[in-house]
């Protein structure tokens, strides 16, 4: 009998819904949200009142897609956290409400164990490996046994990759989100026309706020002198500031697969699109290396795939969640 789980994700300001069918994924449907963009970064209240507008129409056309009535799920995953507590309590009390109507299980998906496990969605993966996690609220470097065996080898103590291209942005006026703006222009400046500070940080964790202060006074001097500058060097300014996260991601990468012996290793997370850090992946491939997983630019960011995929996994081994389990905010990618 065929096994096809609904998975659905609203962590932050992405409403989406997948249906995936013996492990294969049949459709993958997103609404993202543009209100933020006028705003610097997500506004909680904003994103939940428009998962609330998305949840059923996303939910709708992805099960019409797949060519599934709902009678034919075995499971619906949803996104139990981390995240925006509003916009997930949208996708949470959807999905129990809808599992409690068919009276089929319901399965708790971690949003940081699915980003790693969207590898799985194009590619085998052989275990053990490690994971590069990089987003805008997460950094981590994980071991991973299996897909429900992860463990955290080094995290940063403060603000994350994305936070502080996100950050920067927003300082040199580029807009949010930061990410991809930096992404474009520094493709054609020049990586190494300036300096940042790159944060000591011991064993494998990553640190990345003094950098951001490293760049904004540097900005303010520069504009000191010519109030034109960001506008004059935005794409060396772009290179160089992308250079430095990915030489500081890569360096305590390098570090941990030196420590286990582990060449397997996999990117992931919303930072894992960057062509900089994709590339400097492949490098390591190429040089015969590491042996590299990096998802498709479509499973890059928040997509409800990655629980789609994660929930057909806990199926098999029957693990389902209680219907009143609440929805958490903070947690990390625990152990698990």
């Amino acid at each position: 009998m065929s096994i096809t789980i609904l998975g659905i994700e609203s962590s932050c300001d992405d409403t989406g819904a997948a249906v995936i069918r013996d492990g294969k994924l049949l459709s993958n449907v997103t609404a993202s949200q543009k209100v933020h963009e006028n705003y610097g970064g997500v506004v909680p209240e904003l994103a939940s009142r428009a998962h609330q507008q998305n949840i059923v129409p996303v939910v709708s056309t992805a099960l019409k897609e797949a060519g599934v009535s709902k009678e034919e799920l075995s499971a619906v995953c949803v996104t139990l956290g981390p995240g925006l507590m509003g916009s997930l309590l949208v996708g949470v009390s959807f999905a129990k409400g809808l599992a409690a109507s068919l009276g089929i299980p319901l399965i708790e998906a971690n949003h940081l164990q699915g980003h790693v496990m969207a590898n799985q969605l194009t590619q085998a993966l052989e275990y053990p490996f490690l994971c590069l996690l990089v987003s805008g609220g997460n950094s981590q470097i994980l071991r991973v046994d299996a897909y429900n065996k992860m463990t955290i080898l080094g995290q940063t103590i403060d603000d994350a990759a994305g936070e502080a291209m996100d950050k920067c942005s927003k300082v040199m006026g580029f807009g949010y989100p930061g990410g991809p703006i930096i992404d474009k222009l520094a493709r054609k400046g020049n990586p190494d026309a300036y300096t940042f500070a790159k944060p000591n940080v011991k064993n494998l964790d990553y640190s990345f706020s003094g950098l951001k202060t490293s760049f904004l006074y540097f900005l303010r001097d520069e504009l000191k002198k010519d109030a034109l500058f960001v506008e004059h060097h935005k794409e060396d300014l772009a290179a160089s500031l992308e250079k430095t996260i990915v030489d500081i991601l890569m360096k305590k990468l390098k570090l941990a697969v030196k420590q286990t012996g582990i060449r397997h290793v996999a990117l992931s997370g919303g930072v894992s699109a960057n062509t900089a850090l994709r590339q400097a992946f492949l490098n390591q491939e190429k040089a015969g290396n590491w042996k590299v997983y990096i998802p498709p630019f479509s499973f890059t960011t928040d997509n409800a795939a990655m629980i789609a995929i994660t929930g057909y996994y806990k199926y098999l081994d029957k693990d389902f969640c209680p219907l009143d389990k609440p929805a958490y905010s903070k947690v990390g990618i625990k152990p698990v």
